[in-house]
C-alpha cells in the first residue's frame, strides 16, 4: 500500500510513511499511530486525500516524535534525544529531494502535551531552512494559533502559509 516506510525493527517507532512521487507533500503529525505499511487510518487516509486534491502527487509521512501511540498523552515524559535527531535526520534526508520541500504542520494541540515536541519541532525547522522548506497549514488555527491535526479537517478548506519560526517563538 504505501513505499515509503520507514520503522524499527518491532515497529514501534515509525520514522516515515507515504508514497513516492515527484511532487511530494510533508506532513508532521506529533506522533505515529497505527497505519502501517500495509493498512492506513483515518489520519493518514485523509492526509493522502488532500495531498492528491491539492496537486501533490506523493505524501510523506512524518512525525516531530516517531513513537507509537494512539495518544499523545501517553507518549514518554522524556524524550529520546537520539531518536529525536535519528527522525529529524531522516526527514531532513527525504527533503533534500524535492526542489522547494512544502512541510504541512498537522500536529494539533497535543504539541503543548509534552516539552521535547516544542524542541523537536525547532530542531527540525533550523535543520530544514537551508533546504529552502515552505511551511503550510490546512484551514483555520485552533483558538491558540495550533494547526490543526488532519483527522479533524473538512476537504473544503484551503492550505495557507505558515511562520513555523514565530509560532516556535509564541509556544516554547
Amino acid at each position: 500500500m504505501y513505499d515509503l516506510y520507514r520503522c524499527n525493527e518491532d515497529d514501534s517507532v515509525r520514522f516515515i510513511l507515504g508514497k513516492d512521487g515527484i511532487n511530494e507533500l510533508f506532513v508532521v503529525g506529533l506522533n505515529p499511530s497505527t497505519a502501517n505499511k500495509e493498512e492506513s487510518d483515518i489520519t493518514v487516509a485523509k492526509v493522502e486525500t488532500v495531498a492528491k486534491n491539492n496537486g501533490y502527487d506523493g505524501f510523506v509521512m512524518v512525525n516531530l516524535y516517531p513513537q507509537r501511540s494512539t495518544n499523545p498523552n501517553r507518549l514518554p515524559e522524556k524524550g529520546d534525544d537520539g531518536l529525536i535527531i535519528k527522525n529529524i535526520e531522516i526527514i531532513k534526508a527525504l527533503a533534500k529531494n524535492q526542489n522547494v520541500p512544502v512541510f504541512w504542520a498537522a500536529w494539533g494541540s497535543g504539541i503543548v502535551t509534552r516539552s521535547y515536541l516544542i524542541k523537536a519541532l525547532n530542531v527540525l525547522t533550523r535543520k530544514i531552512r537551508p533546504l529552502g522548506a515552505k511551511w503550510v497549514h490546512y484551514g483555520e488555527l485552533t483558538k491558540y494559533g495550533h494547526p490543526k491535526h488532519p483527522s479533524r479537517l473538512s476537504y473544503s478548506w484551503v492550505f495557507s502559509d505558515f511562520d513555523v519560526v514565530s509560532y516556535v517563538q509564541n509556544v516554547a
